[in-house]
Formats: structure tokens, sequence, C-alpha cells
């Protein structure tokens, strides 16, 4: 027996997300500095302000607990994690780093950030709780380009995360082989 619940959409519902939807990334994609995008086409475009400020905010919120407690060590950690995650970016496809480029300037865009993110002011002052709500309704999200999103920067925060030595001693990892 099938469970699948059916959702009734009007037409007129469809068609006002789908134009809806069209308007934030067309907004998204002009809002978008002509330099990042002359960049893309020839070399890999580095993280802007904004969106080091992003990962400032939301790399607490996934490494809770996996982050060194001290303050000094704790930031250091957090830097580390953001440059790693630059330099995996810039290795990416450019399709690829186009659409991350594209979701980090959503986020940097106020009026969107409050609608997607729930965040009222920059997210250099984003708190923990609100970070990791934030990542939570986009995880659970019944919209698979949400969750599509929250496992593309997951995915690069675990990656730069535990490639960093740092990250070894606590979880009782050695360090790569070396060869004799």
């Amino acid at each position: 027996m099938n469970s699948s619940r059916v959702v009734n959409v009007s037409r007129r519902r469809f068609l006002f997300t789908g134009v809806a939807g069209a308007l934030v990334l067309a907004t998204a994609h002009w809002l978008r500095p002509a330099a990042a995008l002359d960049a893309a086409a020839t070399a890999p475009p580095s993280l802007s302000r904004a969106t080091v400020d992003i990962l400032h905010a939301l790399i607490p919120a996934f490494l809770d607990g996996a982050l060194p407690t001290e303050a000094n060590e704790r930031q250091a950690a957090i830097d580390d994690t953001v440059a790693a995650m630059a330099i995996a970016i810039d290795g990416l496809p450019p399709i690829t780093r186009d659409e991350l480029s594209t979701l980090f300037t959503l986020l940097a865009f106020p009026p969107i950030q409050y609608v997607i993110a729930g965040m009222n002011g920059p997210w250099r002052s984003a708190s923990l709780a609100e970070a990791d709500a934030f990542l939570t309704r986009l995880q659970k999200s019944r919209w698979s380009l949400k969750r599509t999103a929250y496992d593309a920067l997951h995915q690069l925060t675990m990656a730069a995360w535990y490639a960093n030595a740092r990250a070894w001693p606590p979880i009782g990892y050695p360090g790569p082989p070396t060869l004799r």
C-alpha cells in the first residue's frame, strides 16, 4: 500500500511559486559583482567578505562540539576551515563554483536572508542558535534545492575541518601514514 501524501496545488499557486523563484534567482545573479562573473571565466574566484561572514556563522553550528573550547584556538580553527573551504571551492568545476556563488549571494542579500535564514541582522552577529536553526530548516526542508544547499555546505565544511591536522587528536586519528 502506497502511503505517499498527495498535495493539491492550484495552477495559480504553482505559477506564482515558479515566477517568484525565477525572480529571486535573477536578482541574485544581478546582484553578484561583475568582477566575480569575469573571474569565473578565467580563474577561480576567491571568497567575498559576505561569504566569509556566512561561513564564520555556519561553521560553529556544523562543528558544534568538535571545535576547540579556548577562544583563540577556536577562532584559529574556524579561520583554518574557511581557508580550506576557499581552496576546495576554487578547485571545483566552474558551474559548481557559480552555483555556490549564487547561494552565498542569496544568503547575503538581506530580504532573502530574512526569508530563507530567518536572520534580521548581519551574519557576523548571528548566534550559534540562529545558525543552527537555519541549518536545521535547510536540512529538513521539503524543497530539494534547500536540502541540496545544506548537503553542499555540510560536505564542504566537514571535508575542510577533517583535512586539518587540528581536528585529528580529538578523534584519535594519528594522521596519514608516512613512507620510509
